[in-house]
């Protein structure tokens, strides 16, 4: 990924925060049919690995798990994003770009089938994602079918040796420039632009433009 100096974020916890709070990834590969993409959710164990270890599952059915075993991935993380006009900056003689956020994150791709792993990983994976709900539904509901279920898929544990991260929030630009995308996008209708509005505050108000 192609990272200026002034977007790059290399904070390790930083990118393991995004990671967790933007978990739904996309898996990519390069096998004998070219490239291949899988959109799953992750979960993200920091212990192991030199920057910590992904963890996901696909359909047994899905081809991408038989392509290339434990051949090099990349995964990638997109947050808040927006399309950001010179007419929020205080001197609009420039063009328009995109703020977002995007961690890449990449390693060797190792599957595994035994059923008492893949139950872990998948408790574990809805008590994450259960925790938003209320009330949370109980996975002993589903223990009549969870045999069944679990034999049709199979576990992804990806340990991480590089990870990337692009925080494109016009950190290029001047203060007031930044002040001004912050108003706009914030009295946005729409909750994503005003995510980006939330993001670049925290920036401003964390040091010097």
């Amino acid at each position: 990924m192609y990272v200026p100096r002034s977007f790059r974020q290399d904070d390790v916890s930083r990118l393991h925060d995004f990671i967790r709070s933007h978990s739904f990834g996309t898996l990519f590969s390069h096998g004998a049919d070219g490239p291949f993409a899988t959109h799953l959710p992750f979960l993200l164990d920091p212990g192991p690995g030199e920057y910590g270890t992904l963890i996901a599952h696909v359909a047994r059915a899905n081809p991408h798990w038989r392509s290339q075993p434990e051949t090099e991935v990349l995964v990638t993380f997109l947050g808040p994003h927006a399309y950001i006009s010179p007419a929020w900056y205080a001197d609009p003689v420039t063009v328009p770009t995109w703020n977002y956020a995007a961690v890449h994150a990449s390693g060797p791709a190792h599957t595994f089938v035994e059923r008492d792993r893949l139950r872990r990983h998948v408790l574990r994976l809805v008590e994450e994602h259960e925790r938003y709900v209320a009330p949370p539904w109980d996975p002993a509901h589903a223990e009549p079918i969870l045999e069944s279920q679990l034999a049709g898929i199979v576990g992804i544990e990806i340990p991480i040796r590089r990870l990337e991260g692009k925080f494109k929030f016009n950190q290029n630009r001047s203060r007031a420039d930044q002040e001004g995308v912050v108003a706009a996008l914030s009295a946005s209708a729409d909750s994503r632009l005003r995510d980006v509005a939330s993001i670049m505050r925290a920036h401003l108000e964390s040091g010097p433009a």
